[in-house]
């Protein structure tokens, strides 16, 4: 046998791992109530399933059923609770932290390395990383430079698509419509449904890309594996198992594969828990809307307000995950997060831009399909009965002035805010669409008219030249965000105001805006991810779901504008 220390011992049959006294007086204490009633040994020595049981796994008392079980877990309450507060630490921590230095001393019986292998630049890089108290505000701030990116990068793309839609493109098409003497409604329907309401959600694909390129990167490098650790011991608060991480960061890009990834999971209680707690994860689809009222309401902020959605869908998440994991999940036995932290490394361009190709390409099908059949189906509704002279009169207008009083106490109460968030149960991308074809719509007079003939060669000269402008202040943001505190280019790019950008500013004010984004934020995701809960966890847990997706934003909206009108922001 070989004597590592006084603690552990290895032998040629077994290995024994011996823990602090008070430890394996807790140890000692359980095992002998296992004994007391005839619980164990054989099999499931006693001393392993004390451990166990200290490590919050009751699922021997589970298979093990009987009116002793009750007398078993009083007393591992006891235990744990004295060696909470002997440690200050939860226990399972503190005997994984001992199995470690097991091994720690192990290895360093049995290998030899040079000094100059004994920390490698990975171990130096994390000592930082992961630290104990700078994890959690690195994670913030990187996922703050990410919102930055996308606000400041995305801008002048923005600019761009919206004025090639709004102009080229919607005039060549008016031009064709009108030399084959194309009726009226068709014209409306193209321009004012099909045009605007796909072109409104096309011009934020700039920014998703934008998004999908530093989160590649961040996971290519290795640091999202970090970041999971990171947030483990949070997560755990949470009720929440440690392998609910991936398919929580999953819910960033969108919501309905992180449901599927919860398979991973597997404890029934703790995959049902983060299944119902990923929606508040804001996806990417709802990504559109920030940016659209952060250029109108926040221009010079705009990246902030974003970053604090992002993390106000976290602490939500958080708490709405602490009450759940006390009440309805209230014996659920969260995890152990193990996972194999991979050395640092440089992002491969190749793997990192095929990720966001792929990424971004769904969002433009999706754009190019259900977005479209969406647009052209509430375009319908807007002008039926057929005749109706304003939006307000059609039967979406009709529906959506029904359910508007139900948004007054949060701001938002007229027909056109209402009915946005009606088709955003649809797809969140729809909010945006819906708000270019009633507000856009109303503006212009409802039909685009083509007041000079196009230019065709003009055209395509105007749009080839607003790329390359595009493509420069985009690069000159990079290097502006990427170097805070200073100024390397004299002057500041600002994103022109767009008809839908100038339309929102006669309907919402700052606050009414932020408390909407709020309540998109968090309010019942698109019907793909209602979907996938119904799937996977059933009808009964999906309907749960969209019940605190409603009770939450609306409570939450409520008191952000009830109580900046009592600051004297309304």
């Amino acid at each position: 046998m070989i004597l590592l220390n006084e603690q552990t011992i290895v032998s040629d049959s077994k290995v024994v791992v011996t823990y602090d006294p008070e430890v394996e007086a807790e140890i000692a204490f359980l095992a002998a109530e296992l004994a007391r009633r005839g619980m164990g040994n054989g099999r499931f020595p006693r001393r392993w399933l004390a451990i166990q049981l200290l490590e919050g796994d009751k699922s021997y008392l589970e298979q093990h059923a009987n009116g002793d079980c009750a007398a078993i877990e009083a007393a591992l309450a006891q235990s744990q609770t004295r060696l909470q507060v002997r440690y200050g630490d939860d226990v399972d921590l503190v005997i994984t932290d001992a199995r470690y230095a097991f091994v720690h001393d192990l290895i360093q019986q049995v290998l030899t390395r040079s000094a100059a292998d004994r920390t490698s630049l990975s171990d130096r890089i994390d000592h930082v990383i992961i630290h104990k108290w700078l994890g959690i505000p690195i994670f913030l701030a990187l996922m703050y430079l990410v919102f930055n990116l996308v606000q400041n990068v995305s801008a002048p793309y923005l600019d761009y698509i919206d004025g090639v839609i709004s102009g080229p493109l919607t005039g060549w098409v008016t031009a064709v419509l009108q030399l084959i003497h194309a009726p009226i409604w068709l014209l409306s329907l193209v321009t004012d449904g099909m045009i605007a309401g796909v072109g409104g959600v096309l011009v934020f694909w700039p920014g998703l890309l934008v998004m999908y390129i530093a989160l590649a990167i961040l996971e290519d490098s290795g640091y999202l594996a970090r970041a999971a650790f990171v947030t483990d011991r949070f997560m755990t608060r949470m009720g929440l198992h440690g392998r609910s991480f991936v398919p929580m960061i999953l819910g960033f890009g969108c919501n309905v594969p992180a449901i599927y990834a919860t398979r991973t999971i597997e404890s029934r209680s703790a995959r049902l828990l983060t299944g119902l707690l990923i929606p508040f994860m804001s996806c990417s689809a709802r990504l559109p809307v920030y940016v659209i009222f952060g250029l109108a309401f926040f221009p010079h902020n705009g990246d902030v307000v974003i970053w604090s959605l992002y993390l106000i869908g976290i602490v939500v998440a958080a708490l709405v995950g602490m009450a759940l994991s006390r009440t309805v999940f209230k014996d659920a036995v969260p995890g152990i997060l193990l996972m194999e932290m991979p050395p640092y490394r440089l992002p491969s361009p190749r793997r990192v831009l095929d990720y966001a190709w792929k990424q971004s390409a769904s969002f433009m099908r999706k754009a190019g399909t259900f977005i479209l059949v969406g647009t052209i189906f509430f375009w319908a509704l807007m002008h039926l009965p057929w005749g109706v002279e304003t939006p307000r009169e059609s039967y979406f207008g009709r529906v959506s002035e029904t359910v508007a009083p139900l948004f007054a106490p949060a701001g938002f109460g007229e027909w056109e805010q209402s009915g946005a968030l009606l088709t955003g149960l649809l797809a969140k991308e729809m909010v945006v669409s819906t708000m270019s074809q009633v507000y856009v719509g109303q503006v212009e007079g409802g039909v685009t008219a083509v007041t000079a003939p196009p230019t065709f060669l003009a055209d395509i000269r105007q749009i080839a030249v607003g790329f390359g402008d595009a493509t420069l202040d985009a690069g000159k943001q990079i290097i502006e965000t990427l170097t805070p505190g200073v100024t390397i280019f004299a002057g500041e790019h600002k994103a022109d105001e767009t008809a839908l950008t100038l339309a929102l500013q006669n309907a919402f004010t700052p606050l009414t805006a932020f408390a909407f984004m709020v309540f998109v934020l968090l309010y019942i995701p698109c019907i793909a991810t209602v979907s996938a809960q119904l799937q996977e966890f059933g009808w009964r847990w999906a309907l749960f779901s969209m019940t605190i997706m409603l009770a939450v934003p609306w409570s939450l909206a409520v008191i952000i504008f009830q109580g900046g009108k009592l600051l004297g922001l309304a």
